[in-house]
Parts: structure tokens; sequence; C-alpha cells
């Protein structure tokens, strides 16, 4: 005789078991993306021998708009279809990703990779964040988004420090990728045969969530959550730019970092190890800011972070030496763990459980095509003027996106609380 299905009960405790294996499950996505950080820029300069920077980013601006087009939909399927068909299907696409990055003879072999990668990441990443709003309802929010996006993020920084020592060792091909090729199978696994569905949870969250937008006809459509989240609500709209911004930069430092290390001198064993430190203290950093927005807001966290990042940004941009680059490495992984976590948990504040599954595509939209904008923007500048100069103007758009977060976004009270429309107010 089979027992029946247990009633969806909302909290972190509650569902301690499954949000685990969802940690779990993401910091494999994260790996999984980690693969890359370091060897294919050096991939692109050594093998590939790409002269223009425009050239060799290409792969991230492929990435960034097949990641952030995929985030909107997934979405969507996710509220149609269910979260776990989402998350299982973002991994079967991962699936021919290594394959390509070990024998592409050519870069567009790499370019075609890194569109697969992005539509996969956008489905799994995506879908691991609704889930975990899913489980634990309204009040540990900030926490939920701190633990998932940590995971996340030290899987990128762990595989990214583990393939630099792999490249130094065993070449640029095909050790490094042998690993993501291990993580896709482990976390295609763990989805199929033990991630539970979760919607029936936002369900319940729904029934005693009162809506500021919706009113009292019912949901939203796909276009005004677009609106909504992109233009028309104060707090959402500067949420979205500055995940744009903080992507924007991210994209810089994945794709010029290694090459600007390399050409000072440094070993592919310190390019490693600055490749992991941004994203290493990204990572651990959100296991405490995430929860702490819970307590003292998210907009504080938001503007402070952004700054921060700018600060970063700008001694990158006059540095010469691994140890300037690595403290500069600490600070921008500080600025970027106070920002990541909240501005998710800020979108889960805002947004109705009925249609928060597509405000957070629509935010990831606009925050993953910050890869893209910022592979147009490094590349073209440092075309034209160098690598610092490319990293000076990305720090002052930063430090402009943090300002435009501290004018418009509005604050509250109890920003993990269950009552979205206290932003609103």
């Amino acid at each position: 005789m089979t027992r029946p299905p247990r009633a969806p009960v909302l909290g972190l405790r509650q569902n301690l078991a499954q949000f685990t294996l969802l940690v779990v499950v993401n910091a494999l996505v994260g790996g999984t993306l980690g693969q890359e950080r370091t060897v294919l820029p050096l991939l692109a300069d050594e093998v590939f021998h790409l002269d223009l920077h425009t050239s060799s980013l290409t792969y991230i601006l492929a990435f960034g708009v097949a990641k952030a087009a995929t985030n909107y939909l997934a979405g969507t399927l996710a509220d149609r279809w269910g979260r776990k068909p989402v998350l299982v299907a973002g991994w079967l696409i991962a699936l021919p990703v290594p394959v390509l990055l070990i024998l592409g003879p050519s870069w567009s072999w790499i370019v075609v990779a890194n569109v697969i990668l992005g539509v996969s990441q956008g489905l799994t990443w995506s879908t691991t964040v609704v889930m975990k709003m899913d489980l634990v309802g309204p009040h540990r929010r900030g926490a939920a988004m701190g633990l998932n996006e940590a995971a996340g993020y030290l899987g990128v920084a762990a595989t990214a420090m583990a393939t630099g020592y792999l490249a130094a060792h065993y070449g640029l091909r095909p050790a490094p990728f042998l690993l993501g090729a291990a993580y896709i199978a482990l976390g295609l696994g763990l989805s199929v045969l033990a991630v539970r569905e979760t919607r029936d949870h936002a369900r319940l969250e729904a029934a005693d969530h009162t809506d500021a937008h919706a009113g009292a006809h019912g949901g939203l459509s796909n276009r005004e959550v677009l609106a909504l989240t992109s233009f028309r609500d104060r707090s959402l709209s500067s949420v979205s730019q500055a995940g744009m911004v903080n992507n924007l930069n991210d994209g810089l430092a994945w794709g010029l970092f290694p090459v600007l290390f390399a050409a000072a001198g440094l070993s592919l064993g310190q390019i490693g190890i600055l490749a992991a430190a941004y994203p290493a203290v990204w990572g651990a950093g959100q296991l405490a800011t995430g929860a702490l927005s819970d307590r003292w807001g998210r907009k504080v966290f938001i503007v402070t972070g952004m700054l921060l990042q700018a600060v970063a940004l700008g001694l990158v941009a006059v540095g010469s030496t691994f140890a300037v680059w690595l403290v500069a490495s600490v600070l921008l992984g500080s600025g970027t763990a106070m920002v990541y976590p909240t501005l998710l948990a800020a979108i889960g504040d805002v947004a109705h459980p009925t249609w928060r599954a597509r405000s957070v595509g629509v935010y990831r939209l606009w925050r993953d095509g910050g890869f893209a904008v910022g592979a147009v923007v490094s590349g073209l500048v440092a075309d034209a003027f160098g690598i610092p100069a490319a990293v000076a103007v990305v720090a002052a758009l930063t430090a402009a996106s943090g300002g435009v977060v501290a004018v418009r976004m509005r604050g509250s009270d109890h920003p993990g609380g269950p009552a979205g429309n206290l932003w609103h107010a």
C-alpha cells in the first residue's frame, strides 16, 4: 500500500532535507559554470590565438544572451508545468557541453557550447531559486537565497581553482572539463531520483498572501509581470537594473581578469587563485548577508554592496601585482555577497506567489543580460584603450547603479515578512 503524499508545510526547518538536497544540486550547477572561469580565457588566447578582446569574449556574450532569455522562459514553464521537470530538462540540455569544450576544433564550437550552457544554467539555477523560495515561505527568504547562492558560487570557486590546478599539470584540455562532465551526471541523477516538486508549497503560501498589484481580478499576465518587474514597480525595477550591472562586472571579471593577470606575468596557479578568490568570498559571504538582510533590510545591503564592488574594480584597474589583485578580489567578492542574495530576496518580498516564478525569471533575464552587455562594453573599451580602462568604466557604471537603488528603491521595516505589499505602501 502506497503512503499518500504529505501535505506541504512552509519553513526552512520543516523542509530541511529537501532544501539541503537543492543546495547540493545548486553547488553542482555552479561547478558546471566554474569549469570555464580559469581555463576558457586562456584557451582563447593560447590555443585559438584570438587577438581582439571583443572576439575572445563572444563566448560570454553567447552565454549571457542564452541564459537571460532562458531565465524568463524558466519562470513561465515552472508555473505551468512544475519546478522539477524544468530542473531535469536543464541538466539534460547540459550533457553535450563538456564534449564540445574538449573536442572543439574552432572557437565557434566553444561559442555553441556556451549557448547550450546558458540555456542549461537558465533552467537549472532559476528553478533551484524558485524551489527554495517555495519551501521556506516568507520569513526566512533572505537566508534561503544566501544559502542557495553561496552553494552555487562556492561551486564556481572550488571548480575554478581545481581546473586551474588541472590545467597547470595536465594542459588546458581535456582534464578541466572532465570535472564538469562529472558534475552534470551527478546533478542529473539527483534531480531525477531525489528532488521533489515544490509547486504545492507556493500554492499554500498564495492562500495567505495579499497581492498589491493583482487586486480583485486574480493573477497577472506575463506582459504585466514583465512590465512591473522591469519598469513600473520602483523596487522591482531598481533591483533588476542592479542585477544587470552586477553581472556586467562579473562578465568583465570572467573574461578579462585572467588575461590581465597573465599579461602581468602571473603563473597559472596564481591566476587560478585569483579566479577562485572572488567567487569564494562571494559564495561564503552570502551565508551571512542573506540572513542579515532579513533582519536589517534589503536596500542597505544592495547600495553598500554595489559601491564596494566599484571600489574593488577601481583597485583592479590601478593594480599590477598579485597581492593588490588578491585584495581587490576579496573586496569584489564581499560587495557581490552583499548584493546577490538580497536582490533575489527583494524580488520574493514583492512578487505574489502566483507570479513570483515569472518575476524571478524577468529579474534574471535582466541580471544575466548583464553578461552580454559586459562582454560588449568591456571588449570594445579594452580593444580601444586597454583592459585597465575597461575595468575603470565598469567601476563607474557599478557606482552609478548603486546610486539608482539608493534613490529609487523603497525600503521595508520587515523585508522578509509575508506582506510584499509593504513595499508599495
